[in-house]
């Protein structure tokens, strides 16, 4: 078999990282010497990056045919994992395959076969039953975030596809958490389990913010206007009430976007890059968000509707206060309103808005996102794109924000007060012999 990849120090300069973590260097280690590994970290920590490098170090140029197949819980992390494959640089295919969008999409793609192949696992399943692609060589199996896979009904179609991957050879799971029991169908043998999930130097801290009123609307908004202009998460049990507390915090003049199940792909992936970039700095979200999307390190999370279990607060409350960092968790709690154990038991400080948090202005949208009609399938690069602004659009260094290249499309933040006159003269320009359509999302 012959390998062909950067070497690790060529992988992590392209992707701006100085040096791997412990969690990243034991977990590289332990797959490289054991079939079977069990990587427990929490979110933020770097856990695909972390798989990664030791997969595409075993990966044969010489194959023609999917050699790792990584499932997932959801279509975020796919497409999350598709792309950091993408930025690692190393020229071998990678592709994710989903639900929200056409089978047939998928089917075309592989025809010419990914050395990796990210999905979820009912999507996967589908291809498998319809032998879209062989598995033959299909010698690595990754189960990532494999607790939330299970929580989310998946069990059933990750049982088929175990059961028809006869070749495996190595089967890495990860998840953000130690409390959950390994399936026994995944059927490992003695396996090295890695738990960094007590690890880190983070500073949480958690605050009872208390509500008069069993409506916590009219608390939530002072929360926020507190907090000011720093990016965090409100988290929210239903997506019905992720609407109507929606319309309130608009009426209120808090910007913000939405992240939940019943939403369109297509409208998921925006709000994503929309809060990514700082178009807005607030989500309102249900526990989706709770882990496995790629988002920015968050100064706060906002329980507005008390978690279900232990586990989903922990979740939640790992999207802020990361490893080396600090972050707060708010509980918005009715005065008549009884906590569970999870939360009582850390005996958090209590108070009204005013007596928990000092005043700041209201959140206020710094910049915006535009569309290109064009992408990697186009030849365009970031390059192209931020000459295309600095030069023609005129823009300063400091009005470009983050870039991010998709197929057949890009977005683009830039300063929200030059948006406007960015698109009157750079719409219908061309960019790589390719006239783009520019607008705002």
């Amino acid at each position: 078999m012959q390998t062909a990849h950067k070497n690790q120090e060529e992988i992590l300069a392209k992707l701006r990282i100085e040096k791997l973590n412990p969690m990243q260097e034991a977990a590289q280690e332990a797959i490289h010497q054991h079939p079977d590994v069990v990587l427990l970290s929490p979110t933020g920590t770097g856990k695909t990056l972390a798989f990664l490098l030791p997969i595409l170090q075993g990966l044969d140029i010489n194959c023609a045919e999917v050699q790792a197949l990584i499932l997932v819980p959801s279509r975020e992390l796919a497409i999350q994992i598709e792309q950091v494959i993408r930025e690692m640089g190393t020229g071998f295919k990678a592709n994710a395959v989903y639900g929200g969008r056409p089978a047939s999409k998928d089917r075309m793609e592989l025809k010419h076969r990914p050395a990796i192949l990210v999905g979820t696992p009912g999507r996967v399943a589908d291809h498998l039953r319809r032998e879209v692609f062989p598995v033959n060589d299909i010698k690595t199996l990754v189960l990532d975030e494999f607790d939330k896979s299970l929580e989310v009904g998946f069990e059933l179609e990750m049982l088929e596809i175990i059961a028809s991957l006869t070749h495996v050879q190595k089967k890495i799971l990860t998840s953000a958490t130690n409390e959950t029991e390994i399936p026994g169908f995944v059927k490992l043998k003695s396996p090295q389990i890695l738990d960094f999930s007590d690890n880190g130097d983070s500073s949480l801290e958690i605050q009872l913010v208390l509500s008069p009123d069993r409506d916590k609307l009219e608390t939530l908004v002072d929360t926020l206007n507190r907090l000011g202009d720093q990016p965090g998460i409100v988290f929210c049990n239903f997506k019905d009430s992720i609407e109507r507390i929606s319309q309130y915090l608009f009426d209120h003049e808090i910007n913000h976007g939405v992240f939940y199940g019943g939403m369109e792909q297509i409208d998921r992936e925006r709000a994503l890059i929309q809060f990514r970039n700082g178009t807005y700095q607030l989500l309102l979200a249900t526990d989706l968000a709770a882990r496995g999307i790629d988002i920015p390190e968050l100064k706060f999370i906002i329980h507005y509707h008390l978690p279900n279990s232990g586990p989903e607060f922990t979740h939640r409350n790992g999207r802020t206060a990361r490893m080396n960092s600090e972050g707060t968790a708010y509980v918005l709690q009715w005065e008549k309103e009884e906590l569970p154990d999870f939360i009582s038991d850390l005996k958090p400080k209590s108070g009204r808005v005013r007596d928990v948090l000092e005043g700041i202005s209201a959140p206020s949208p710094l910049m915006r996102t535009l569309f290109i009609s064009g992408g990697r399938k186009d030849k365009i690069s970031k390059g192209d794109i931020a000459g295309l602004f600095f030069k023609q659009g005129q823009l300063q260094k400091d009005q470009l924000g983050m870039i991010e290249i998709k197929n057949d499309c890009a977005f683009v933040a830039v300063a929200a007060i030059e948006a406007k006159r960015l698109i009157k003269s750079l719409n219908n320009t061309k960019l790589k012999n390719k006239k783009v359509r520019i607008t705002e999302i």
